[in-house]
């Protein structure tokens, strides 16, 4: 395994964070209900919305741990980290389904409008009774004809409200179980498909989110992604691509956590010596070092495994558990060194926890994570 970045690798890195930096500035009033498209497609212009997919399809074609540094630095630059989320449920749950199970066709209908920003893509699988347990969907695609009816209703769509597109999955032969699951593609002027009230959260507050309701919503064959059956598979591996590239972004923000507090420690006074002359203080800014770089070598290991082809969910698995769990414990850290500081809204430090807290929930828990691991050493 080569730990060092080419040329071009750097100088993309480079790039991504001066950009996220200087165009993606903090919404002086987010909302819950909608993105923000000017800088949604500001994301789109310099091809955060298409990593991955090849240029042919509007993206930049890069490779997984290419996809990961980027995504890194997006979140690093960017501190309004529910939008950096929003790109990556965007990109890695939706665009990557269509880009690895889509025909030429619906690779040409939505790639380009994705990867430039013009639209909006959302995972819909999550149901008030299917969260970690995902295949017990109620949602039903029956066939009739040459199209699909799709009746059932979808909790905590990410980019719901926003979205132009959503890939649903829903049971086509509901007594198959992981075989018996489909996927469509329903865009947001189908009839029969409506969205509901957007959720207010504890943290990303800036990425919407909301139930969406499917009720005698007809689709034609041609909106199906992949072959009856596939949705299970095809669901699987949009999770392996969004535990360990989105996760990179996580990485990205608690290096700029760490900065921002060494920061703070070295310049204020406490007891006429900084504070980070204070042994409980600078071991606690150790310990958020140590964690920021196990976890990077954890995500670049699984990124490195996935680009070659190479079975890498035991390795993913330890990366989005480990990148989770560090981000919050670096927050409470942040928050606790800052102090009164830390704990008020206005200075930003307590919002990185609140950020960072849902990270053990959205992807697979990190229960689910370590049900994973154990299964992978034989348990």
């Amino acid at each position: 395994m080569d730990f060092s970045w080419t040329h071009e690798q750097v100088e993309l890195y480079d790039r991504a964070l001066a950009f996220a930096r200087a165009q993606l500035p903090e919404a002086a009033k987010p909302s819950k209900e909608a993105l923000p498209r000017d800088l949604w497609q500001r994301c789109g212009e310099f091809g955060f919305l298409g990593l991955p997919v090849p240029a042919a399809h509007g993206g930049l074609g890069l490779d997984t741990l290419t996809t990961a540094r980027v995504m890194e630095a997006l979140g690093r630059g960017c501190v309004d980290t529910g939008l950096v989320f929003s790109v990556g449920a965007h990109l890695f749950a939706c665009v990557m389904p269509i880009l690895e199970s889509g025909d030429d066709a619906q690779k040409s209908r939505y790639l380009p409008r994705l990867c430039s920003g013009e639209w909006v893509g959302a995972n819909a699988i999550s149901e008030p009774e299917a969260g970690s347990d995902v295949f017990a969907l109620k949602t039903r695609a029956v066939r009739d004809g040459d199209s699909y009816v799709l009746d059932g209703g979808k909790s905590y769509v990410t980019n719901g409200p926003s979205a132009d597109v959503f890939l649903v999955y829903a049971a086509t032969q509901p007594a198959h179980g992981y075989m018996g699951l489909s996927a469509f593609l329903v865009e947001k002027d189908t009839p029969g498909l409506s969205v509901g009230r957007a959720f207010e959260k504890m943290g990303l507050s800036t990425s919407p989110i909301a139930p969406i309701y499917l009720e005698g919503c007809r689709v034609p064959e041609s909106a199906r992604l992949g072959a009856e059956g596939q949705g299970a598979a095809m669901f699987k591996r949009s999770m392996q691509w969004e535990r360990a590239c989105l996760f990179a972004a996580y990485v990205g923000v608690m290096e700029r956590v760490l900065e921002q507090t060494a920061d703070f420690a070295r310049t204020r006074k406490q007891f006429k010596k900084a504070l980070g002359k204070n042994q409980a203080i600078s071991h606690k800014l150790a310990d958020m070092k140590q964690r920021l770089e196990a976890s990077r070598l954890l995500l670049y290991q699984a990124c490195w495994k996935m680009d070659r082809g190479q079975d890498a969910v035991m390795e993913v698995s330890l990366a989005k558990l480990a990148i989770s769990e560090a981000a919050i414990q670096s927050g409470l850290d942040a928050i606790q060194i800052h102090g009164g500081m830390g704990y008020v809204a206005e200075t930003g430090i307590e919002r990185v926890l609140r950020d960072a807290i849902p990270s053990a929930i959205f992807s697979g828990t990190s229960e689910i994570q370590r049900d994973i691991i154990a299964n992978q050493l034989g348990l």
